[in-house]
């Protein structure tokens, strides 16, 4: 072959090439800076930034309250009425637990998922601990029979777990900053 015949058909291949690659870069410049801004428009502006974190300190916030709230140690000082029999104050009790559960129920949106499940599990032994304590009472022991053993009982635990429930709801926060 030729070789000024090859040099020629190389450089019309690469001045047809260039001319190819600046056409197609003009035809889709505009289409892809508008997806560019398009894109940066979708980023969550500051104020939603900080909206959500308020919302997710209010939840980690209520989640504290709640666990202090279904803290055997208040919830039966709370309760606790002069006279008052263990089967009422077992329903009492029972009620103020799902209550207050069903009140705090959507701030799992803005926990982890590993302290919702400690918090609703400490929800449910709570109410197993009421449960079991009066199983072993007579049906005409005093409620405050029923918030002795319910205390002793929770004087025995080793490590308190309501304490370590706050205590991982204020892990959660700290990884928010």
């Amino acid at each position: 072959m030729d070789l000024g015949k090859f040099l020629l058909n190389s450089t019309s291949l690469a001045v047809g090439g260039t001319f190819i690659v600046v056409v197609a870069y003009y035809m889709v410049r505009n289409d892809v800076m508008r997806y560019l801004s398009s894109r940066k428009n979708n980023a969550i502006p500051t104020d939603d930034k900080n909206n959500l974190l308020n919302l997710r300190l209010q939840a980690h916030e209520r989640m504290i309250i709640f666990v202090d709230r279904i803290n055997p140690a208040n919830l039966l000082l709370r309760l606790h009425q002069q006279g008052i029999e263990v089967g009422a104050l077992q329903v009492m009790a029972l009620n103020e637990i799902k209550t207050e559960f069903q009140h705090n129920i959507t701030q799992q949106l803005y926990i982890e998922a590993a302290t919702w499940n400690a918090v609703l599990k400490l929800k449910d032994d709570t109410i197993a601990m009421v449960n079991n304590a009066v199983k072993n009472l007579p049906a005409e022991a005093s409620g405050r029979e029923l918030s002795k053993k319910v205390l002793n009982y929770m004087s025995e635990i080793e490590e308190n777990p309501y304490e370590l429930a706050i205590g991982l709801i204020k892990q959660d926060i700290h990884k928010l900053f």
